[in-house]
């Protein structure tokens, strides 16, 4: 049966469109909890958005041939931030109360016999509107989505270039990051093509993956920003399978977002370094391309490997770095160590071994080995004892 929008009805409805927004505004704070802990100005919003709906529904009544009006037109009344405060769910509550007290009250309003068609076109516009209220949060979500990435690739940006300031924090809270534990940047070439629907799958995973999560894409690059309390190079790892082809290079994890700059440094340096090392593993430590990175000029690197590897040879006692220079110039030969130094080989394999444990380096290991090799060549050059 068609709604034919009575005109004693309509008139019936305009005068008691007060007395249904006061019901309805009881209904709200006797039924919905949610509704009682909104701040004081949230509250006088939802309270004015009831009000437009049921406005709204007269205005339909008096042509029900026309379109219902939409919850956008509904909610005008109230600031957009609103849908950040309540959710859609408790929009469709919302509806559902203005809708059982139309519903309620439609006997005390319509005129006899036109309570049926006022309740039937109560359903029909309640429907239009909870199918409209959706689409008004997909757009919202749309909406936040979009402002949230162009968001997050700010702030990777900012800690590419050292940016890391006041605002940085506040930004980064803003997109709920927690920063709980420590913090370590990834690197590596972007899978292509990287679309919409790829990327929110790979924000979706790094979130997994960590408590903390930012994803930056530049250009053919992937910047991932992982913080948390775990084990984050594990988290790292496990990541992996979401670079293309080529170098991923993990930074030194740093105590919070304020170094974070820090590592993702360190983590591009490498990655510019990486080809250098044919043979480094995926993903590798920044740390492990250190010499890499000082054929690159990354004073960082040179600095690192100046402090952590020759300075405390240096001040070591017991001819520790004349041992391991004879051994490096040498060939890596232990006999022919042994015999420029007069000393036996076992002691040069026992001082050898105190290289490994003052330095972290084995001077036995090939690897370990070119990086001590680099190592003593910068403190050398330096020009000073110390390797300043």
């Amino acid at each position: 049966m068609p709604i034919t929008g009575n005109s004693d009805n309509l008139q019936r409805l305009r005068d008691g469109s007060g007395l249904l927004a006061a019901a309805a505004l009881r209904r709200l704070d006797e039924d919905l909890p949610w509704y009682r802990a909104l701040p004081a100005d949230d509250r006088s919003y939802v309270g004015l958005v009831a009000q437009s709906g049921i406005t709204a529904f007269v205005t339909w009544y008096a042509n029900p041939a026309s379109p219902p009006h939409g919850v956008s037109e509904i909610f005008a009344a109230a600031p957009s931030e609103l849908t950040r405060s309540i959710s859609l769910q408790h929009t469709l509550q919302l509806v559902r109360i203005v809708v059982e007290v139309v519903e309620a009250y439609s006997d005390q309003l319509a005129i006899p016999g036109g309570e049926r068609d006022l309740r039937e076109a109560v359903l029909r516009y309640s429907r239009e509107v909870a199918f409209s209220a959706a689409e008004v949060y997909a757009r919202a979500a749309e909406v936040r989505g979009a402002w949230d990435a162009r968001l997050e690739a700010l702030i990777v940006d900012a800690l590419i270039r050292g940016d890391g300031d006041d605002s940085l924090r506040s930004r980064v809270s803003a997109l709920g990051w927690g920063g709980h534990g420590s913090v370590l940047v990834m690197v590596g070439t972007a899978t292509a093509p990287l679309d919409e629907l790829r990327t929110a799958e790979l924000r979706r995973a790094t979130r997994r993956a960590a408590g903390d999560a930012l994803v930056g894409i530049h250009g053919d690059r992937l910047v991932l920003v992982l913080g948390g309390e775990g084990d984050l190079q594990a988290a790292a790892a496990s990541l992996l399978p979401r670079f293309g082809p080529g170098p991923v290079v993990i930074g030194p994890t740093v105590p919070s977002l304020d170094d974070a700059a820090r590592s993702a440094q360190a983590a591009l340096a490498g990655l510019a370094a990486a080809p250098a090392w044919p043979q480094a593993p995926r993903p590798v430590l920044a740390d492990d391309l250190l010499p890499e990175r000082v054929l690159t000029g990354d004073t960082t690197a040179r600095r690192t490997l100046v402090v952590q590897a020759y300075r405390p040879l240096l001040e070591s006692t017991g001819a520790i770095l004349e041992t391991l220079s004879a051994y490096l110039g040498t060939g890596r030969s232990l006999e022919a160590a042994s015999r420029s130094l007069y000393v036996h080989p076992n002691t040069v394999r026992y001082r050898l071994r105190k290289v490994a444990e003052i330095t972290g380096w084995d001077p036995l290991d090939a690897r370990e080995s070119f990086v001590l090799q680099i190592a003593l060549a910068l403190g050398q050059l330096s020009g000073d004892p110390a390797g300043r």
